[in-house]
């Protein structure tokens, strides 16, 4: 099976869904990652790791030292620049030319005969513009093979809603899980790739210290659950295709009827 996580910025594979991309590696899954951007406008790290000016070369290197830790096949990164965080933390899209994404989306989906695409949550888990954007462009790369016989690629989506989500703040409400994941098996390689991202380190901790009163560590904040959604082809109930029947035989994953 060959798998395309498509993404916005470097560690958004790794923080929402890095342990289940870990596992179907495991499972014998050959998972490409796309990257749009290179996280030039995120943070330098707390105390800073380098300069702004070094900040996408440095965060790329962060991403293939993740990818290598996940067992990625092949890592590439669309070239788009990553807005700089505004005012009040306010989040920017790295593009409006939608259709053009979406045509790169699926020419990477040509040329790795892509049979999943996984990627954004169509509320961006927190309402990230960027992760809105990747979503969209995803579903419409994966719509553009509907009559073709060679690519129909389905479409997944991370961070998915279910009753008890261990971080409401970051599941996203419209898409309900199909998939929960119990990711501890590959909770090592997980937390590996999250390292990997060491300018992100202060960010990851953040919230999740503020949350608990006291300063916590990255590998302390790292899921060990994982969800995920069908969105293409849309499904009532239970999905039944390839990604499925791949997890099926892993005993720590659970299946949930679409509510």
């Amino acid at each position: 099976m060959n798998i395309l996580a498509f993404f916005a910025h470097p560690d958004d594979e790794t923080m929402l869904i890095g342990g289940t991309l870990a596992l179907l590696a495991g499972l014998g899954a050959h998972v490409h990652y796309l990257c749009a951007t290179r996280g030039e406008g995120g943070e330098v790290g707390d105390p800073a790791l380098c300069e702004r000016s070094r900040l996408g070369e440095v965060r790329e290197q962060e991403l293939v030292c993740a990818v290598r830790v996940l067992r990625g096949r092949s890592l590439t990164f669309l070239d788009y620049i990553d807005p700089t965080v505004g005012p009040d933390n306010a989040l920017y899209p790295y593009t409006d030319n939608l259709t053009m994404l979406a045509g790169q989306v699926a020419a990477s989906i040509r040329q790795f005969e892509i049979d999943v695409v996984i990627t954004h949550g169509s509320n961006g888990e927190y309402g990230h513009p960027a992760h809105v954007l990747t979503h969209q462009a995803a579903q419409l790369a994966a719509r553009s093979f509907a009559d073709q016989s060679k690519f129909k690629p389905r479409l997944y989506t991370v961070a998915a809603a279910y009753p008890g989500h261990p971080r409401p703040r970051l599941a996203n409400a419209s898409d309900k899980a199909h998939l929960v994941l119990d990711v501890r098996p590959t909770l090592v390689e997980k937390t590996s790739a999250a390292l990997c991202h060491a300018t992100q380190h202060a960010l990851f901790v953040r919230r999740p210290s503020a949350e608990a009163g006291r300063r916590l560590s990255v590998p302390e904040v790292i899921l060990s659950e994982e969800s995920l959604h069908r969105a293409y082809p849309a499904v009532k109930g239970r999905p039944e295709d390839s990604l499925v029947r791949l997890l099926r035989g892993y005993r720590k994953t659970r299946q949930q009827d679409d509510a």
